[in-house]
């Protein structure tokens, strides 16, 4: 069945986690099939330039912005939804909702964060989007359950899909002479660079000392309200600890081969995050599939993905376990290639072609239990 697909989202050129999976899994689903369209949602200070795939822009200034969204997307035979709370105009991102009840065809909503405790708003207005999809898909089983749990929707409509990784580009990275610990993404209060930086003080006895990347770009939204006070503070920190000389700050997007060569050079990688809340995290993902051993703090994601598996859950805010953990990959002996080895067999499921061909079936699904007459709701 060749099924043309639309999609609503964040998307490049803007730099973000929504924005690069969005594209990804829009690349993949598309390919060799018929040509999909890009609803690209852009908010003030998004470079407006669109990339070809782009077929609407939805600023979110326009109140009145979902009507065309949705008429472009009527274009296209499934409609798949990247939901976030913070990318669609409205509280709460609420004028995803009528954009989904006009659709006339069926539709995926993915849901990158499922809140523990969400407002009464936040509550009200996700079992609202979930009646209005066709089909719901969380990324971990954490999100799955705690939506299952904590919100009136109905389980028949939610799958769990796990986020993608790509496929490993470029020639073989050459090993370090030193010990390599790296930590990517957007950069802002909470992602815990801090706590990566005491850890890194408590292994300055090691021979040869480990070196640490923080590859990434302060987030669009930190530098707006704080400018770049979370970073400067790192670099403070770093001074004082005696550690900046082996610290090396990428304040760069980089590509995916960029990437994929910086992460293949690691030997841990680190994600010491404050959040308790966090159900899905393609840093980590990526990881994962890269062989990388990982030290995480608890977030939902990685105790679902890394207890008995390819990586060490340390608690949050503790630099002392963070070290201990990193120092054990580093020092005994076995210890990383045994963590790597349980990576390979998870690294087959989370490739974008595998799950792609997932988003695939079940969009497969959809069309063929879709009623043949099908009235829009009123806007």
């Amino acid at each position: 069945m060749s099924i043309s697909y639309g999609f609503l989202s964040t998307h490049p050129p803007t730099r973000c986690g929504l924005a690069t999976f969005n594209s990804a899994l829009a690349a993949h689903l598309t390919a060799g099939g018929p040509p999909g369209g890009v609803v690209r949602v852009t908010a003030p200070g998004d470079d407006q330039r669109p990339e070809p795939a782009v077929v609407h822009t939805w600023s979110t200034r326009n109140a009145s912005g979902w009507r065309g969204a949705a008429a472009a997307l009527n274009a296209f035979g499934v409609v798949v939804v990247q939901h976030e709370y913070g990318i669609y105009p409205g509280t709460d991102g609420e004028d995803v909702l009528p954009l989904l009840r006009r659709l006339t065809v069926p539709s995926i909503v993915v849901l990158h964060t499922v809140l523990r405790q969400p407002s009464a708003r936040q509550k009200t207005l996700l079992e609202q989007i979930v009646a209005a999809a066709g089909a719901v898909v969380t990324m971990t089983g954490t999100a799955h359950d705690r939506l299952l749990i904590g919100y009136a929707v109905d389980p028949a409509k939610v799958s769990v899909i796990p986020h993608g990784a790509a496929d490993p580009v470029g020639a073989a990275i050459p090993r370090r002479t030193r010990p390599h610990l790296l930590t990517w993404g957007l950069l802002g209060p909470g992602k815990g660079i801090e706590w990566a930086l005491r850890a890194l003080a408590r292994l300055q006895d090691l021979d040869p000392t480990p070196t640490y990347t923080v590859a990434g770009r302060t987030h669009p939204k930190v530098i707006e309200h704080q400018g770049e006070a979370y970073r400067a503070g790192l670099h403070r920190l770093g001074a004082e600890l005696g550690v900046a000389h082996t610290v090396d700050y990428q304040a760069a997007y980089h590509d995916q081969a960029t990437l994929g060569a910086l992460v293949r050079s690691a030997d841990v990688v680190v994600l010491p995050y404050d959040s308790t809340e966090q159900v899905t995290s393609g840093v980590l993902i990526e990881a994962v599939a890269a062989g990388v051993p990982v030290v995480a703090t608890p977030f939902p994601h990685a105790v679902e993905l890394l207890t008995g598996g390819p990586g060490l859950v340390v608690p949050h805010r503790d630099p002392a376990a963070l070290a201990a953990a990193i120092r054990r990959i580093l020092t005994e002996p076995g210890l990383s290639a045994n963590l790597a080895g349980r990576s390979r067999p998870i690294a087959v499921d989370l490739r974008w072609p595998a799950v792609a061909a997932r988003y695939e079936a079940l969009a497969g699904r959809l069309i063929a239990g879709r009623s043949p007459t099908v009235t829009p709701a009123a806007a």
